[in-house]
């Protein structure tokens, strides 16, 4: 096997299990066999934890950003597409094995002194907000004094909805945001 095949197995096992079981919850050794690789084997991919731990974070993200844009940028223009940002959270929701925010879980049981996590993850919610700032310029006719409170509070609205509908494990959260949002745009 390749040696980015192996890394991707890495980063996908890795995925499943710190998403549904925890960063914490998760060890090395578990990560080794659920891969079905050798201790070496995953050293000679990642020097530590905290890298594959990164390498989640980042495989979570580059899958949820392209996911979400195709999503929204295939709706009607205008306000539609920004809402389309609940609509994605609510298929998300319905259709996979939702768990809450991945970058949210992580950063909840890190240190606070572990700078690498939470910069990759700080920057990770930085690129879901010019996403929905890019969706907000081309498809809402907004001031630039206003493009970046608008866009910051579609983004609050957004995670308030994951949060939620995670803790009451309904999805009645995404769909009070996604009215509030509305409400907003008007």
């Amino acid at each position: 096997m390749k040696h980015s095949e192996i890394r991707h197995r890495i980063i996908e096992t890795a995925s499943t299990l710190f998403y549904n079981n925890g960063y914490n919850s998760t060890g090395i050794n578990q990560i080794i066999s659920e891969a079905g690789i050798a201790k070496a084997t995953l050293y000679s991919h990642f020097k530590s934890k905290e890298d594959i731990c990164i390498a989640y974070l980042q495989f979570k993200n580059s899958t949820f950003l392209r996911d979400i844009e195709d999503f929204t940028t295939s709706k009607e223009k205008g306000s539609k597409q920004v809402l389309a940002l609940f609509d994605f959270l609510q298929k998300f929701y319905q259709e996979k094995d939702f768990n809450g925010c991945w970058c949210v879980k992580t950063v909840a049981e890190i240190p606070k002194e572990n700078k690498n996590i939470r910069t990759e993850i700080q920057s990770q919610k930085n690129d879901f907000i010019n996403l929905i700032r890019k969706l907000v310029v081309n498809n809402l006719d907004i001031s630039n004094e206003n493009l970046d409170s608008l866009s910051r509070k579609i983004y609050l609205l957004y995670e308030a909805g994951v949060s939620e509908s995670h803790l009451h494990q309904n999805d009645w959260p995404i769909s009070e945001m996604k009215k509030v949002c509305e409400q907003l745009l008007d």
